[in-house]
């Protein structure tokens, strides 16, 4: 988009529509896919034609937020400031302080954006209060902190009515298509390990006295199979489809409802003839296995904090892991009987 000429030097241009390739990222970084190296240079970035009076807005480097951002400015002249997060959006870089106050004042006087504007205001997204002095960048920069809405979505009749934020606009919300659209990523990164699990329960499924049974492991192995991949579909995707529905604050006590309808669900369908170690085995297992992969969704949802994520990893962790132990080992010895 070219250059815009400032007392300290040329600032990058930015377009705010989407290229071809910046949907291709975006689908890609959904998955999981070069997530951590998804990023945009840090500094001062140009939307239309700013001068000295145009507003600044500060955002993360995470690139899919820079470009959720620039697609809801067109039409506008304006100054985006980028902070150094690491690649992390901005809402998670503020609770590990990297979109922070310190990073901030940095990066304010690194561009010189003292010359670049005559007024003192700086425009933060919501989200990222927690990881900001407001009075501490005052003090340091001499420019204002102001909190825009909470969606970039809301900026342009944020900026069209003075800079005052309605109540709306001010609610964090995380409706059901905002759910769906992490899940992937959840999926994604599931599938790695999910095959060593996979192979560990057709090995196990194996065993007997005799030694390794290639037979048995063909028939035996359906069971903890088909257990496990219900229990992480549970976990991943309909427990965050769910989410607001269902009893209870934490996550793993969500995922393990779920992971128990999902057991009930199968006792009652294809159970019918098992043995007594695999069902002892799916009231084991499913609950907890559902409970992991659900406690996994807290890193991508605006419903919890990071002391709540804490307390409930301190509480679940020891107990999901004695009984997804406690599944394996009644799933062994009913191999051996």
């Amino acid at each position: 988009m070219g250059w815009i000429e400032t007392p300290v030097g040329r600032v990058a241009g930015v377009s705010t529509k989407w290229t071809p390739r910046d949907k291709l990222g975006q689908t890609l970084v959904r998955m999981g896919i070069k997530r951590m190296r998804y990023t945009v240079a840090t500094g001062l970035y140009a939307i239309g034609e700013p001068d000295f009076d145009s507003p600044v807005l500060v955002t993360a480097n995470y690139k899919l937020s820079f470009d959720l951002l620039r697609r809801e400015l067109a039409g506008r002249n304006l100054w985006l400031l980028v902070l150094e997060t690491f690649g992390i959006n901005v809402w998670c870089a503020a609770g590990k302080g990297t979109f922070g106050t310190s990073e901030l004042v940095n990066r304010i006087r690194k561009v010189q954006l003292a010359t670049v504007v005559k007024h003192r205001n700086v425009i933060l997204p919501q989200l990222g209060a927690p990881g900001v002095a407001a009075h501490e960048v005052k003090k340091a920069t001499g420019f204002r902190v102001r909190y825009g809405p909470v969606r970039a979505q809301d900026l342009p009749g944020y900026l069209d009515n003075g800079m005052k934020v309605s109540e709306e606009s001010r609610r964090v919300r995380f409706p059901l298509r905002d759910r769906l659209v992490l899940t992937p990523v959840e999926l994604v990164q599931a599938w790695k390990p999910s095959l060593v699990i996979l192979l560990l329960l057709f090995v196990l499924s194996g065993l007997s006295r005799q030694g390794f049974d290639l037979h048995a492991a063909v028939s035996r192995s359906f069971a903890p199979i088909l257990i496990y991949l219900g229990a992480l579909l549970t976990g991943s995707l309909i427990t965050p489809a769910f989410l607001p529905w269902i009893p209870g604050k934490a996550f793993s006590l969500k995922g393990t409802q779920l992971g128990l309808l999902w057991a009930l669900f199968v006792s009652f369908t294809v159970a019918s003839d098992w043995s007594g170690a695999n069902l002892v085995a799916l009231f084991l297992l499913a609950p907890a296995v559902a409970a992991y992969f659900a406690m996994n969704f807290t890193g991508c949802s605006t419903f919890t904090s990071l002391s709540g994520v804490k307390k409930e990893m301190r509480i679940a962790v020891p107990v999901i892991i004695l009984s997804i132990v406690s599944g394996g080992i009644v799933l062994l010895v009913g191999s051996l009987s």
